[in-house]
């Protein structure tokens, strides 16, 4: 019995990178079946979750959730990680010095052709755990300036404005063209995108667990199963049932 082709995802916002990526994989890795391409992070996620492929080619900045995220979602996955990155040395010395591959744009194909041949031995050898605590070194050089992180949210109320502090908060909602946010005693709205809140909150305090809710960690109390077998988040002294994607579920495992 012939052994089974592997096979990758492709996350990469920009069509002319993503097409040209595919098309060098298909030069020089031609068993390589690409299963899914993405052009955001949380589709990425999601698609990670379906198919559970066997590498991703991760575009390190991404509307909706970072690479980093992905990356994470990935390694829980089993899946190896190639990072594809237009930053400076800075990063690229972070991905030397772990598991993760990367590859800086515009890729070459000397690059890609030693890339895949560290994939192959990875694949294998079915390694690749170990690239966690790699990720977290590169997160905490990546991750935004105290003087950007949110500190405060004007937030309607009615026909009011309310100014919250961001310890306040115990999660972010989209709904329709607005977003709430739902504190201890009460919620506002606010019209700033998930995407651009996410970017501004500490990554070890709050987590996007759906492409629409991000949620304070410590005011979770439990995920359960609702009546439908979807995943839900209940929260410590409150009712609210927030759903998690399948996407953002590697999040809870051995909690």
């Amino acid at each position: 019995m012939s052994a089974r082709a592997p096979t990758a995802l492709i996350a990469e916002d920009e069509t002319p990178l993503r097409e040209a990526l595919r098309a060098m994989l298909g030069i020089a890795w031609p068993e390589l079946e690409i299963v899914a391409e993405c052009e955001d992070g949380i589709a990425a996620m999601e698609a990670i979750a379906g198919h559970r492929p066997d590498v991703c080619f991760l575009d390190i900045r991404m509307p909706g959730v970072t690479g980093l995220d992905v990356a994470r979602a990935a390694i829980a996955a089993k899946a190896q990680v190639v990072f594809t990155t237009a930053y400076d040395e800075y990063a690229v010395r972070a991905f030397e010095a772990g598991a993760a591959d990367y590859l800086l744009k515009p890729i070459q194909p000397a690059r890609l052709a030693r890339a895949i041949e560290r994939l192959r031995e990875r694949l294998a050898a079915r390694g690749g755990d170990e690239a966690g605590a790699e990720l977290d070194a590169l997160e905490a050089r990546l991750k935004p300036a105290g003087s950007r992180l949110i500190r405060w949210i004007s937030a309607a109320v009615g026909d009011s404005v309310r100014m919250l502090g961001i310890d306040e908060v115990l999660f972010f909602q989209a709904q329709d063209k607005y977003v709430r946010v739902v504190t201890a005693d009460g919620e506002a709205i606010i019209r700033t995108p998930i995407k651009d809140i996410l970017a501004g909150l500490d990554p070890e305090t709050f987590w996007q667990v759906h492409r629409g809710t991000i949620v304070r960690v410590s005011a979770i109390d439990r995920v359960r199963r609702d009546d439908l077998g979807k995943s839900v988040i209940s929260l410590r002294g409150r009712s609210d049932a927030l759903p998690v994607s399948a996407a953002f579920l590697h999040r809870f495992r051995g909690m």
